[in-house]
């Protein structure tokens, strides 16, 4: 008999299916080295599950007939598995396969990951007492060439020039501790390991499989918002060898004198995730545990307490422009 999943999706076990085939790399984020661990603390255990256990559950995933409540997480992450797939994805996760050490995953054992947390949120709290480690260049009649890159590095020692030695320490998935937005309507920063859930391709997007809004709430991640299935862009074709945008011929001859003349284009909302916003980490981005390079005093005003943790974009993305 399939033991019981329960309504608990496999979460991000298998979301790289299209780019990695048989691939469990991407899996252990979440899942662990050897799929001892509960994803998010919510799945099974996947590691004492039966190779029968782990096909039948991808092939309803697939279909649709099962996963309960959360199978909409793991419907997509599945869609291009083939039987044969699924069955090589089994025999990776049950004998050890191609599963590659995620370095954060394996160092996040449950009582690390709950200390890591409030650190990792303190840090970024105090960023700007952090800053004050810079060099201070007041009253200084000359300034040394190591002084004015953020490298702090002569300029004619390129070869020997190394990047900060950035740590990405984070609890996996499930685990951290939201950090407040850094000013208002400010893209949120990533709490937790991305270790195996980049990069981001057309076809692979594991953010997805936790912060879709009809999963987020069941595995308490945040949830994609509104303006993120809004576009906000104005309709441009190519008509009649003239460019059109909004309904509005672009050019000489045209009502708009150049493409800058829009000054508001027509709000389309989607049910689908704009293809603008499907890149996640090009603007929500984890921390490294390292002290700023530049000195900085900026304090975030917030009018409103709660938009530390929440947004308002939707109904200020018009502000000043009508």
């Amino acid at each position: 008999m399939v033991k019981a999943i329960g309504k608990v999706a496999l979460l991000s076990m298998f979301a790289s299916v299209a780019m990695y085939a048989a691939s469990t790399a991407g899996c252990v984020a979440c899942h662990g080295k050897n799929f001892e661990k509960k994803a998010l603390g919510k799945s099974k255990i996947v590691k004492d599950m039966s190779k029968e256990d782990i096909v039948k559950a991808l092939k309803g995933y697939k279909d649709g007939t099962y996963g309960g409540a959360m199978k909409g997480s793991m419907k997509g992450q599945v869609s291009n598995l083939s039987d044969a797939d699924m069955a090589a994805l089994a025999d990776a996760i049950l004998g050890g396969g191609d599963a590659k050490a995620a370095p954060a995953a394996e160092k996040a054992a449950p009582a690390a990951e709950k200390a890591a947390a409030p650190a990792a949120a303190a840090l970024v709290e105090d960023n700007i007492e952090n800053g004050k480690t810079g060099y201070d260049l007041t009253g200084k009649k000359e300034v040394a060439e190591v002084e004015l890159g953020l490298r702090k590095t002569a300029l004619g020692q390129e070869d020997t020039a190394k990047p900060v030695d950035a740590k990405f320490d984070a609890p996996a998935p499930g685990a951290s501790k939201k950090f407040a937005r850094s000013y208002v309507n400010a893209p949120p920063l990533i709490p937790h390991s991305v270790e195996g859930l980049l990069p981001i391709t057309q076809k692979n997007n594991q953010c997805l499989g936790c912060h879709m809004p009809d999963v987020a709430k069941g595995v308490g991640a945040t949830a994609i918002p509104a303006s993120h299935f809004t576009n906000y862009r104005p309709t441009t074709v190519y008509k009649d060898g003239e460019l059109v945008k909004e309904g509005q011929t672009v050019g000489m001859k045209g009502k708009l004198g150049n493409t800058s003349d829009i000054k508001l284009a027509k709000v389309k909302k989607l049910d689908h995730l704009y293809q603008g916003r499907f890149n996640c980490s090009q603007c929500h981005v984890p921390q490294a545990n390292v002290k700023p390079l530049v000195k900085n005093n900026f304090r975030p005003d917030f009018t409103d307490k709660k938009f530390k943790g929440v947004s308002n974009l939707t109904d200020v993305m018009t502000d000043g422009v009508k």
